[in-house]
């Protein structure tokens, strides 16, 4: 087994970074800094950032098959072009909750992007209970909405064969699977597969291997979990030298790294004096084990 490395490779600090994408053709991660409201672009091979900000706060960001990215903004699904910086609403949502605001999304093996949506935060982690839904807007641009009386509509993905969809509702404390319709994008039979223990903090942002293991981040926990959803059980904490961790993705050469995202929002001089590298971005390696490619939007 080899020796797991975990270092902070982007600095620039992020309020709440969350939703990382790794974008294989140019080596670069994708990601969103919620309340900073920003969308931005690191380059692995040159270090470079680039960032476009947002009107409002932007939950996440998948890539889009025919070039830029969709956002999951405030209440909208919107179009990001990077070349022109711009952003334009595909579909506007939630138009009766002035309250609630997108939160974490992933596209799906048929290039859906699902996204969710929670309360607006009164301050970090705590928000108005059940305001949230979990949507899902299609190639063509129409919307599902699959269910309400969410807290914080977080981690997505799916089971490599497809016919299970893994979901985490922050505030429930459970990783969360349903069947999975892949041609109609319909889920059903909502059941637990992992409960997380108090003191493994919030579960948040999630992905999935190539062994269809879970690696759940959780937040206030300063680690990510490695779940088997089969039997339920914990395989393998990692640690990392800040709290907030928010989510996670696999890339790199063979997608065999894991990138982190995490927050300093909330966080008071004494913490971030501790934990100089809150906000900021880490790379853990040496795991021995692979994720696999994001899926892109269709539409």
């Amino acid at each position: 087994m080899s020796s797991i490395k975990v270092e902070c490779v982007i600095k620039e600090k992020n309020e709440i970074g969350e939703s990382p994408v790794w974008e294989e053709k140019d080596s670069s991660l994708v990601y969103v800094d919620i309340t900073g409201q920003r969308v931005s672009r690191w380059s692995s091979l040159t270090g470079h950032i680039e960032s476009i900000t947002t009107e409002k706060p932007v939950g996440s960001v998948v890539l889009r098959k025919a070039g830029g990215y969709v956002i999951a903004e405030g209440t909208r699904f919107a179009f990001v072009d990077w070349v022109k910086r711009s952003i334009t609403t595909a579909v506007q949502l939630d138009k009766e909750k002035p309250n609630t605001r997108f939160n974490d999304g992933k596209v799906d093996p048929a290039g859906r992007f699902f996204a969710g949506t929670m309360g607006i935060e009164l301050r970090p982690a705590v928000v108005e209970r059940k305001q949230g839904s979990l949507y899902s807007l299609h190639p063509d641009h129409s919307v599902v909405h699959h269910f309400d009386q969410v807290d914080i509509s977080n981690g997505l993905d799916w089971s490599l064969d497809h016919r299970v969809f893994y979901y985490i509702d922050s505030l429930g404390y459970i990783v969360e699977a349903f069947d999975y319709d892949i041609q109609t994008g319909g889920l059903s039979n909502r059941r637990a597969v992992y409960k997380v223990e108090p003191d493994e903090g919030i579960p948040d942002g999630m992905c999935i291997d190539t062994e269809g293991k879970l690696w759940v981040a959780c937040y206030n926990g300063g680690r990510v979990l490695r779940i088997d959803p089969q039997t339920g059980t914990r395989l393998q904490t990692v640690n990392l030298p800040v709290e907030k961790t928010t989510s996670c993705c696999f890339g790199g050469k063979d997608y065999s790294d894991l990138y982190v995202t995490t927050a300093y929002k909330g966080m008071d001089e004494d913490a971030l004096a501790k934990q100089p590298e809150a906000g900021g971005i880490f790379k853990v390696s040496g795991l021995g084990v692979k994720g696999i490619p994001s899926f892109s939007f269709t539409g």
